[in-house]
């Protein structure tokens, strides 16, 4: 299969131009005409990985490898070094970021990981009514998401309404209109924030709530792959924090 074949399926699937202006989804390394024989699925790449992976590979990553453009290719920032191995062993990378995540990861987190009844519009937040307990929505989200520890701000002891992002999603806090909302990488100040707001809040964590990128769209490319005989592979990157 030729990369342009693969791109165009994944364009319907999920357009990239829905992506944020920020963002640098799409294809990241190599070229339209190119062919490749595997297709592995992660939500980032390591190191590690990289050695995993057979050459004359396609990988597709939720998470660009390159944002900014590079000034510089001397192979000692995460970034270039392991564009080195990409190149050295010619293996394509397509990453689908901001997206997916408007037309299917975050509703696949909220409907099929946490089991919610939800409603999404066309931007990146999910909304669903629960009227639950603030201690059972933390307890269940906790559980759902095999989170390790609870980072919360409370701010009610009934939940009607929630809203969920996933990854990073503060910077939409004046959008959400619900008593929680359920994203990752809060910091202090977005906590303060959420507290003026009387919205309550429980971090699901970056890695946590998005290394589902993978068994979401294993389940949306495997047949199409298939049929050309092509064989797609969960390669799980490496989740950089650890938990004691």
């Amino acid at each position: 299969m030729i990369v342009k074949d693969f791109y165009n399926f994944l364009d319907e699937l999920s357009p990239f131009e829905l992506q944020e202006k920020w963002d640098n989804s799409g294809l990241i390394v190599g070229n339209m005409e190119d062919k490749f024989e595997k297709v592995y699925v992660s939500l980032d790449l390591d190191e590690k990985m990289l050695q995993r992976i057979e050459p004359n590979s396609l990988i597709l990553t939720h998470h660009p490898l390159i944002f900014s453009p590079l000034q510089t290719v001397n192979f000692d920032s995460y970034s270039t070094k392991l564009l080195a191995t990409l190149i050295k062993k010619d293996i394509k990378l397509i990453s689908m970021h901001t997206n997916i995540d408007k037309t299917h990861l975050n509703k696949y987190v909220a409907s099929q990981i946490l089991g919610l009844d939800i409603e999404c519009g066309e931007d990146f937040i999910c909304y669903s009514e629960v009227n639950m307990s603030f201690d059972k929505l933390e307890q269940l989200v906790k559980k759902k998401l095999n989170l390790k520890f609870s980072k919360t701000v409370q701010c009610a002891k009934n939940i009607k309404k929630l809203a969920l992002t996933t990854g990073s999603g503060m910077s939409l806090i004046s959008s959400i209109d619900a008593d929680c909302f359920l994203t990752g990488d809060i910091k202090y100040h977005d906590a303060m924030e959420a507290k003026s707001r009387n919205i309550s809040l429980i971090d699901i964590g970056h890695y946590e709530s998005e290394h589902y990128f993978s068994p979401l769209m294993i389940g949306l490319i495997e047949k199409y792959l298939l049929k050309n005989e092509i064989k797609a592979i969960v390669s799980a990157s490496q989740n950089p924090f650890e938990y004691k």
